[in-house]
């Protein structure tokens, strides 16, 4: 009788942990599929509802500024070697040089280390001049430390005194040198230094080792050709070979004061023919600098002359400087015009404006039942979009005053409805909600759904317009707007 009882109960068992495994595996089927079905919907879901191109805000000016090529006119005087010999160089190119200041030196044979005694203020001057190059040296452009090198050896002629001379001095060295006059061209003062000659500057400048045939040209004698690069030549005057009297060893120029020459379209030309002055942008360094502006013609070409008085010495060894004409200087959000929507608004006057109990924000006080001897009212919390004074004009934080007599908000539509009774804080006077304006502005979609944000047109084209940046519940950069604003409404959820 028991093994009956023991068998029936092992069956029992068995049928409740078979029931058991089935059970957990159609609990666990069923969440799986479940789950895959979602995922299903989902992808077709996506895949069947329109996708809305999205514009990041970016901040700048409405167009890019025309690039152009400009050709620089200067006061330069080639200067010519006053002899015969091999030539030590004491000035860097770009170099300033003052009357007089040492740039080259001539010998018969090529130089040998002259011994000069330098004093300790002296050689730390030095030091730190050798510092600074090292900190700045680029090693693309090596050709600077041949530069520096001849700099050098002028600044430690210049510290022992080698080319300090009085007026009396030069003109006595004047007397005493060989080949120091060729007529008709300049070749600077010299002093002799061992078997070696040291020639000076003939006036202060800025000095460079090569020529072009520019050196004469002035506005009144340009032509189209001098425009030409493919046919523009640069002869390199730094040698280390014999040189012979009259022969161009370097140019020296002499003013601050300089001309920029730019060939221009006809479109450009009309563009800033009202303008007696521009800015002007070098791609070289992008350094920016305003210089007044004439526009000539050369030929049957429209020229820009555009003259600077400073920052020539930073491009003194450039003919040719590819620049930047800044004339598009409203800058703000850029967006496209296809983003821009237009919303209605209700509007409402100021002096309306109410602060609420319990740190409540601003909003209005609403009648709900003004048919009693005491109407009963609610406090509204509302956005406004946009305030402008009795004037029309838009109040912002710069010009909001304490005076709320006059001008409107702009309250969404969302928060009230026409026919609203509103009433004034502290008085018995009330509104009917009902009249209504437009703002202009983008969709917004960096929560993932349309919001709405005013905009204050600066400047615009048929693709972009500039909006002010700062506005009222505006835009910020990098924000994600909707571009095609049409496409969507506010508050609808964005793919």
């Amino acid at each position: 009788m028991s093994g009956k009882k023991n068998s029936f109960g092992k069956k029992i068992k068995q049928f409740f942990s078979a029931l058991k495994r089935l059970l957990t595996f159609n609990i666990t089927t069923i969440m799986f599929g479940a789950l895959f079905i979602y995922m299903i919907i989902t992808v077709i879901l996506y895949a069947t509802s329109p996708h809305v191109t999205s514009y990041q805000v970016t901040s700048g000016p409405l167009t890019k500024n025309p690039v152009c090529t400009a050709l620089a006119l200067r006061e330069e005087q080639v200067v010519q070697a006053g002899g015969t010999g091999y030539t030590e160089y004491y000035a860097r190119e770009g170099m300033e040089v003052r009357k007089n200041g040492s740039v080259y030196g001539l010998s018969s044979a090529k130089q040998e280390v002259q011994n000069v005694s330098l004093t300790e203020e002296q050689l730390e001057k030095l030091r730190s001049s050798m510092a600074k190059f090292s900190y700045a040296f680029d090693g693309s452009d090596f050709y600077d430390t041949y530069s520096f090198k001849y700099e050098l050896e002028g600044s430690i002629l210049q510290a022992a005194g080698v080319t300090e001379q009085t007026d009396k001095e030069a003109a006595d060295t004047d007397e005493d040198s060989d080949s120091q006059v060729i007529t008709g061209q300049a070749v600077g003062t010299a002093v002799s230094l061992g078997s070696q000659t040291v020639y000076t500057s003939p006036e202060a400048g800025v000095i460079v080792y090569s020529t072009d045939g520019y050196e004469d040209k002035t506005v009144e004698n340009l032509t189209e050709e001098d425009f030409n690069e493919k046919s523009y030549k640069k002869t390199d005057l730094l040698t280390s070979e014999e040189i012979k009297a009259g022969d161009s060893v370097y140019k020296v120029i002499t003013s601050e004061k300089w001309t920029l020459m730019v060939p221009l379209t006809d479109k450009l030309a009309a563009a800033i023919a009202d303008r007696t002055s521009i800015k002007v942008k070098f791609t070289k360094d992008g350094e920016s600098q305003n210089g007044s502006l004439s526009i000539i013609s050369i030929g049957d070409q429209k020229v820009a002359q555009i003259q600077l008085q400073n920052g020539m010495v930073r491009y003194a060894s450039d003919r040719f400087l590819e620049i930047e004409l800044v004339v598009n200087t409203q800058s703000g959000l850029k967006i496209p015009v296809s983003s821009i929507v237009t919303k209605e608004f209700y509007l409402i006057p100021r002096d309306f404006l109410a602060k609420g109990d319990n740190s409540e924000g601003e909003g209005f006080i609403r009648e709900l039942d003004s048919n009693s001897d005491s109407p009963v009212t609610e406090f509204v919390e509302a956005v406004i979009y946009k305030e402008t004074d009795a004037d029309g004009n838009e109040i912002t934080s710069e010009s909001e005053t304490e005076d709320d007599s006059g001008g409107y908000c702009y309250v969404d539509k969302e928060t009230f409805q026409d026919g609203d009774i509103l009433k004034k804080q502290d008085s018995t006077e009330t509104f009917e909600v009902g009249e209504v304006d437009y703002l202009e502005g983008v969709y917004c979609m960096n929560k993932g759904y349309a919001v709405f944000r005013q905009i204050k047109i600066l400047d615009q084209n048929e693709e972009y317009c500039i909006v002010a940046q700062g506005t009222s519940y505006g835009l910020q950069p990098f924000d994600y707007i909707v571009l095609d604003g049409e496409s969507v409404k506010e508050e609808e959820i964005l793919y």
